[in-house]
């Protein structure tokens, strides 16, 4: 049974298309992914599933409930972690969590015990009578992700929940992620833009890019997209890497990308049998040196890459460049 359906759901502000007709549906107990840069449109959709802001076209539900006609019903059922962490910090820990209990109308005696129980899923015990405004930010994000958990939701949606952290807090964070799924049988939507958090925890991934889901599967299948039989991943070491280097392995016929990693190594995917040696040879040629040549197994990066002709990171920075563009822009007064 599907926990959450999805058809042709859009979203425009003016003339943009922030979630163009999109398509997908969440079995229960299922943890999904969305996958993709920032700006992608991954938001805006969980905005749209959770309530906060209405379609411009298409419908979704989630528990059954129509998200427009039946939003009370779905607030009933959903718990949200957004970006932004949604805590007071001069009250505890306790208090906070008393405070969004008392919101669910949640009867004293049987808050107090899910607050025990939560706090010490999260390995916060010993913090619940300390202000939240002292707390680092893995363990404010920690706190932020029981607060959603307090009504025992049926559907949570994360976005972009280790956005920010260390490494620690995150490796924490997705741990509790998977516990509360796996124990509690949540049904989760997690976006994010980290490949290797989607390859870690999602049944299921759908690829998102400009506002459109641009491949939908699993982990497994979506990595054999671009793992064929004749295909070659190599990560190559070259001192004094110049552009025009790089150009002339993205020139060969058998190279389907190359990327840069930084000043001296670059990832060649490439097809056919003797695309490897026509790689090396192409180096050579140009009187490079290689230091070291790895073969590699296909990533999401890879297959990010091969599907929508660009890195994640490429349209971060075209978003990056477009706000200062904006920004610099003179004001008409």
């Amino acid at each position: 049974m599907h926990a959450i359906e999805v058809n042709n759901l859009t979203k425009r502000f003016g003339t943009l298309a922030a979630v163009d007709h999109v398509s997908f549906s969440v079995r229960e107990g299922e943890i999904f992914g969305l996958l993709g840069p920032n700006g992608a449109g991954k938001t805006t959709i969980i905005r749209m599933l959770s309530t906060l802001t209405r379609p411009t076209e298409g419908t979704a539900s989630v528990g059954g409930y129509d998200v427009v006609k039946e939003d009370g019903k779905v607030r009933e059922l959903i718990g949200l972690v957004s970006e932004k962490i949604i805590l007071y910090d001069r009250l505890t820990a306790k208090e906070n969590l008393w405070f969004f209990g008392r919101l669910y109308n949640i009867p004293g005696e049987l808050l107090n015990k899910k607050i025990d129980e939560l706090l010490r899923l999260v390995k916060l015990t010993k913090w619940k009578n300390s202000q939240v405004g002292t707390f680092s930010t893995g363990m404010r994000q920690r706190m932020n992700v029981i607060r959603a958990m307090l009504n025992m939701p049926e559907v949570l949606f994360l976005d972009e929940p280790t956005l920010g952290l260390d490494p620690q807090s995150s490796v924490e964070i997705r741990e509790f992620i998977r516990k509360i799924n796996r124990e509690n049988k949540v049904t989760i939507i997690l976006t994010t833009h980290i490949m290797v958090e989607a390859d870690m925890l999602c049944d299921r991934i759908g690829i998102i890019d400009y506002g459109k889901i641009v491949a939908l599967d699993t982990s497994t299948n979506l990595k054999k997209l671009v793992s064929g039989a004749d295909s070659t991943i190599l990560e190559l070491e070259i001192p004094n890497l110049t552009t025009d280097m790089i150009h002339s392995i993205r020139s060969l016929k058998c190279v389907s990308s190359v990327s840069q990693n930084n000043s001296t190594c670059i990832k060649v995917n490439a097809n056919g049998d003797d695309a490897f040696d026509t790689i090396i040879d192409a180096i050579r040629a140009n009187k490079r040196k290689i230091i070291s040549v790895k073969n590699l197994e296909p990533t999401l990066e890879d297959v990010f890459l091969q599907i929508t002709g660009h890195e994640v990171r490429d349209k971060a920075d075209q978003k990056i460049k477009m706000h200062r563009h904006h920004m610099a822009k003179p004001r008409v007064r």
